[in-house]
């Protein structure tokens, strides 16, 4: 891998990325491809690496690298935001492919993609360190459903989406006849086990981190608050996709307890899982108000103004080119 040297000093930095519109072209759906990134998001984030004096590539997803690659293409530094289609390891490919070339990449590594996108893997590293998360179960066959008891309400939703796909207000189940249907509804849609867990239904927040291990620390944390025409409880897909007309995220500081606990708990399973350069923690409290990890996001979205990180950067005051000035800078300090 080459050495890159002095931390902000220019690179010639590749641009991998999932263009939504691309794959919505080639049949895919609205839902299949929710996790996937719009045309202004990549020119947001190629100007702001420009804006930080380095020379940008744009690449685009997995087999458009592997041709380029095969061309004989290089870079100092690829700027990855794939988030891939098909596999519970889909946002490992590009990171995987990276590594066969010893070229150095933004954000986590294969092995901490994979496991951050199985929440069941997840939540069991983080009870393994002591990091408090709810328990859970899974559904990887309908039968299973007759020996898991977790107490109602409980809440179901698919082991490894995000954007909120498979999370409705059915997603609440309230009672026993109603959790094996919807396990199935989800078996049958989504291909994968079903995670269930107690539903929580205390505050929730979400937590950015920026840097790697010992460096990282909390950038800020907003919390979620759904209004009058969200669908009620569950940050679901409907409320995701649709965010500016039914969610409020209001920045919140750790002058607040809860809010401190928050991200101290944040910061742990960012660190215990091996999280690099910049992503993701959401939280939400159970019952008493003890705040839970729900998931880690370690490939964050990075739209300026519909994404959460760039939302809370802006949040702070933080210029969205700093914020992708940071990541590069954390990314270039691992491989110097």
């Amino acid at each position: 891998m080459r050495s890159l040297g002095i931390v902000g000093e220019a690179m010639k930095i590749g641009l991998t990325y999932d263009l939504r519109k691309v794959f919505l072209a080639l049949g895919y759906s609205e839902e299949e491809t929710a996790e996937l990134d719009r045309e202004d998001t990549i020119d947001s984030i190629a100007a702001a690496v420009q804006a930080n004096g380095h020379i940008v590539e744009r690449i685009g997803h997995a087999q458009e690298l592997v041709q380029r690659l095969a061309n004989g293409d290089r870079w100092d530094l690829v700027f990855n935001i794939c988030e891939g289609l098909h596999g519970i390891a889909r946002e490992a490919q590009v990171p995987a492919i990276l590594d066969v070339y010893r070229i150095a990449y933004t954000f986590s590594d294969p092995l901490v993609m994979s496991v951050s996108l199985h929440k069941g893997m997840t939540k069991a590293i983080l009870q393994s360190r002591g990091i408090p998360t709810s328990p859970y179960a899974e559904v990887h066959r309908i039968e299973d459903c007759t020996t898991i008891d977790l107490g109602l309400p409980m809440f179901v939703k698919p082991i490894a989406e995000g954007t909120g796909k498979g999370v409705t207000p059915k997603s609440k189940i309230t009672s026993r006849d109603e959790f094996a249907p919807r396990c199935e509804e989800l078996l049958a849609r989504y291909k994968q086990p079903v995670l269930v867990e107690p539903f929580l239904p205390g505050r929730e927040f979400t937590v950015g981190i920026i840097g790697t291990g010992e460096d990282a620390r909390v950038l800020g944390t907003l919390e979620i608050i759904l209004n009058s025409k969200a669908e009620p409880e569950v940050y679901s897909y409907a409320n995701k996709e649709n965010c500016e007309e039914l969610v409020a995220y209001p920045l919140v500081l750790p002058t607040d307890p809860l809010v401190y606990q928050a991200e101290c708990i944040a910061l742990d399973a960012w660190r215990a899982l091996g999280c690099r350069d910049a992503g993701r923690v959401d939280l939400r409290c159970d019952a008493d108000g003890n705040p839970l990890v729900l998931e880690l996001n370690p490939l964050a979205g990075l739209h300026p103004s519909h994404s959460d990180l760039p939302m809370l950067a802006t949040a702070l005051g933080m210029r969205y080119e700093e914020l992708i000035r940071q990541i590069i800078d954390s990314a270039a300090k691992r491989v110097m």
